[in-house]
């Protein structure tokens, strides 16, 4: 009969308790692997394998940052693209303002042309004398002096009646004077019975010019109601 004795005090009990799942001893491993290339191929695949972890996660953050900077893209787009529309609307806007101010200017151009005519041919007008007509010979009412259109000078011509022939006289050189009025040309004068009288039969050329700001008066709404 064998009688064996344990010296080392419960090692067998330790050695059951610590039994399960434990980590494997790599340094026993890569120490009992004598061939450097399957050591190499080891390094390398764990290198790999970080290598690629790296770059998905370098990929991951990146797209992150691309997909909100393409985010703050899209908003920037939209907000642009309000402006300009609203851009294009303001500007269809001023084109129809314009023509419109254009159609309005072309109709209100004779406006105060013929008045000023006739108010300065009265003003010139002797006494004992009197106009028998007045008529436009050719030419367009001069439009403002900011306007592209291309008008020609209104030359009219008027037809008149005195029985002096001084009258006459003073009369063309009150019109040759008159700031709204330049080429003044005399015409063929004659003589004329009228009620068995003779009277001086005359007409006169000139054409109209918009006189410098010193002769024109302007009169504000309230003032000219009252």
């Amino acid at each position: 009969m064998r009688i064996e004795i344990n010296l080392l005090g419960g090692s067998k009990r330790k050695r059951k308790a610590g039994a399960g799942l434990q980590m494997p001893d790599f340094s026993g491993l890569v120490a009992g692997v004598k061939d450097p290339l399957l050591l190499g191929a080891v390094g390398a695949g764990v290198a790999a394998i970080v290598f690629i972890g790296g770059l998905f996660t370098l990929t991951q953050t990146r797209h992150v940052l691309l997909e909100n900077r393409a985010e703050d893209v899209r908003t920037e787009a939209r907000r642009y693209g309000n402006l300009m529309a609203q851009k294009r609307h303001a500007e269809r806007l001023r084109d129809s303002l314009v023509a419109e101010l254009d159609a309005i200017r072309q109709i209100d151009a004779d406006r105060y042309v013929w008045p000023h005519i006739l108010e300065e041919v009265t003003r010139a007008l002797p006494d004992y004398s009197w106009l028998v007509s007045l008529v436009a010979l050719q030419g367009s009412p001069v439009l403002e002096e900011d306007s592209v259109d291309v008008v020609q000078p209104l030359r009219f011509e008027l037809e008149g009646r005195t029985s002096e022939i001084t009258a006459y006289t003073r009369f063309l050189r009150r019109l040759a004077a008159s700031p709204w009025m330049e080429n003044v040309i005399e015409g063929p004068a004659t003589t004329v019975l009228e009620d068995d009288k003779a009277m001086r039969a005359f007409s006169i050329t000139a054409t109209f010019k918009k006189a410098g700001t010193d002769f024109v008066r302007t009169v504000s709404v309230i003032e000219s109601v009252r």
